[in-house]
């Protein structure tokens, strides 16, 4: 009977003989160099696909789940990923990342992403503090205020986090589309070195307004919602993928609607979220190879509406 080998397992036998091979559906070839976007505020780079963890990470103490999702955060450090957001309202998913970074010894992997999630605005501290303390880390990379939840409170103090060496870069978020004209005006008049944002080939609203501000005014995008939830692989999965992705750099419709998010000029990072390892590689899939250009995205954007 032939051997069925998973992409991972071809990948590593393909760098033992020291080829080198694209091909679609795979993750990279070995030594491919993994497509990155600069922070605006201070030129770190990063790889322009993360890991989210609303829903999927919240398993409270069931062990078997808690090691399902350390495979996944295995599997997205091993493909090149290093930023993981996360936030107090998800439920149980702090200590399950807390576990997983421990279990993998990965605190030195990540870039770590979490949010101020109370109504209570002199709570910012404590609050990241405590989720710290499960993530078992001394300092979160970037800090963000969760969906402008009392935000000119708990803003205030992460610009002074951030000046004290508490933090490294601070943000605001929001999700689902909602008041984005209240997030433009913050974005206006604060220094921000991140925004949050609900973006995918049909959620197409930040265009107008939001992602040509964050150019403008410097600030990093993070793009959550990629897959609306995953009702865009519910609804499309079925479907063909056009003759021409392959061009664009797509080899499977998770790479089709991530490239089409990260193609953004604007756009830093999206964070899709899976439960599960082959949903991952396929995420990851999106870190390597091109990106479609202009023309390319029009097309692809026309060609989901028309399905």
């Amino acid at each position: 009977m032939a051997t069925q080998w998973t992409r991972r397992q071809f990948l590593a036998a393909l760098a033992a003989t020291g080829l080198s091979l694209r091909m679609p559906g795979l993750v990279a070839a070995p030594g491919e160099a993994a497509i990155t976007r600069p922070i605006p505020s201070s030129g770190e780079r990063l790889p322009v696909i993360g890991m989210g963890t609303w829903r999927t990470f919240n398993v409270g103490g069931d062990q078997h789940l808690v090691n399902e999702r350390t495979e996944v955060l295995k599997t997205f450090f091993e493909l090149g990923g290093t930023l993981v957001d996360s936030s107090p309202m998800y439920g149980s998913a702090d200590d399950v990342m807390g576990e997983a970074l421990e279990t993998l010894n990965a605190h030195d992997k990540v870039f770590a992403a979490n949010k101020i999630w109370t109504r209570d605005g002199g709570a910012t501290r404590e609050q990241d503090r405590e989720t710290r303390e499960k993530w078992g880390i001394e300092r979160f990379d970037l800090q963000q205020v969760h969906n402008l939840l009392a935000w000119e409170e708990h803003l205030d103090t992460l610009k002074q986090m951030k000046a004290d060496g508490e933090i490294r870069y601070l943000g605001i978020t929001t999700s689902h589309g909602r008041r984005h004209r209240d997030l433009a005006h913050i974005m206006e008049q604060h220094p921000l070195d991140f925004v949050q944002l609900t973006y995918n080939v049909l959620d197409r609203e930040a265009e107008q307004r939001l992602l040509p501000l964050a150019r403008e005014r410097g600030i990093a995008v993070i793009v959550n919602r990629p897959f609306q939830g995953g009702s865009l692989f519910r609804r499309f999965q079925s479907e063909p993928l056009p003759g021409w992705a392959e061009e664009a750099g797509c080899g499977n419709w998770a790479e089709f609607f991530l490239k089409f998010i990260v193609s953004h000029p604007a756009v830093t990072c999206a964070i899709p979220a899976t439960t599960r390892v082959e949903h991952m590689e396929e995420n990851m899939g999106a870190l390597y190879g091109t990106l479609p250009d202009q023309q390319q995205r029009r097309k692809m954007a026309d060609y989901v509406a028309g399905l």
